[in-house]
Formats: structure tokens, sequence, C-alpha cells
């Protein structure tokens, strides 16, 4: 099949730019609802409050958005204004939402494995959805960036890295069981990421 590719790709609208961010962060937070409800975690900087959301008993939504805040001055630095806005307003309402979402949707059998996969398809999209519109969920991608520039050290190696920290915690929290499914999740986010965000075939911007 020949692909077609446009030769004046258009730009996204600021009405574009809304509804993906609308999308992805609703999308994002239906798949921590469903993370949450079966006890399972994640990586980067939305599985760390996970973690802190288990350990503690507070909610998720304001543990994230705390978090991210000290990555926003990287991201504004390194990325620019226009992307730390649109990372703010996605990050908060994916902080909203988590909170919200949870009074009008419930899940009467859910198997982990199954939980796990419609997690990672969610999120996955959802995150999609944000690159795409010039936004992130989370700082350690940002954090990771910074440093490569700053020392040379691979992004994807200090990602990897976290998400080792962030699974090994995990183990102190939750049972083999759990952790495994966990992963399963986890590895879904990013096939869809992998197979999917190649700016060689996204034509707008």
């Amino acid at each position: 099949m020949t692909e077609i590719i446009a030769e004046n790709p258009v730009k996204h609208s600021r009405m574009d730019d809304a509804q993906g961010l609308v999308y992805g962060s609703f999308m994002a937070a239906f798949g921590i609802v469903i993370l949450t409800h079966l006890g399972l975690v994640t990586g980067q900087t939305a599985g760390l409050a996970v973690l802190i959301s288990y350990a503690t008993g507070w909610s998720f939504g304001p543990v994230f958005f705390a978090i991210n805040l000290p990555f926003y001055y990287l991201g504004w630095k390194r990325i620019g204004p226009a992307f730390v806005v649109k990372s703010f307003i996605a990050v908060a309402l994916l902080s909203v939402l988590s909170g919200i979402l949870p009074t009008y949707l419930s899940f009467g059998n859910l198997h982990p494995a199954v939980g796990a996969v419609l997690f990672g398809f969610a999120c996955g999209s959802a995150l999609l959805a944000l690159f795409r519109h010039g936004a992130s969920l989370g700082g350690i991608g940002v954090l990771a960036v910074w440093l490569q520039d700053k020392t040379g050290f691979r992004a994807g190696w200090t990602q990897l890295a976290f998400d080792v920290v962030v699974f090994a915690l995990a183990l102190m929290l939750r049972d083999v069981e759990t952790v495994a499914w966990s992963f399963l999740g986890a590895v879904v986010v990013n096939l869809v990421i992998a197979m999917n965000h190649r700016r060689d075939r996204y034509i707008a911007t």
C-alpha cells in the first residue's frame, strides 16, 4: 500500500489542541482509575504518585499534581513555555478527573490481566494525544532530556532506571503477582507509544 504524505501539513489549531488535551487527560484518568481499582502500579511520575498514594492513603490526584511541580522549570528552560502551559493543564485535568471519575465509574468483575491491558491501551492513547499536541503528563521525561543535555547520559536510560526503582519499591507494597500484572500494563503503554509515535508518519504538528 502506498503511503500518502501531505505536501503542506496543517498545524493544529487552538481548538485542536484543546480537544487533544481534554481527550488525553480523560483517557489517562480512566486508565488510572482502572490501575488503582486493581491495586496495580506503573512507571514514570504517575507510578511514583500511585505508590505514595498506596503508602499514605492520600488521593492520587493531589500527589501527582505536587510531584510534577518541580519539573515545570526544567520544561520551560529545555522545551519552552507552550509545552509547560499545555502540560500543566493536562496534569491539572488528570489530577481532578482521577478524583471525580470513581464516583461515576465502577467495575463488577475485572481480571488483572484484562485491566492491565486496558490501562495500557487507555494511557498509551492518552499520551499519544498529548505528545501530538505538544504536552506531556510526567516530569521524569523532561528531567531525562535535561540530564542528557548536561551530562550526555542517555534520556532513555534515565527513564528506565527510574522505572526500575519504582517497581522495586512496588515489591515492598504489593505482592509479586500484582507487580507482574503491573509490568504487563507498563509494557503495553510503551508498545502503544513506540509503535504509533512516529514523526515521519504523523504529518500534523
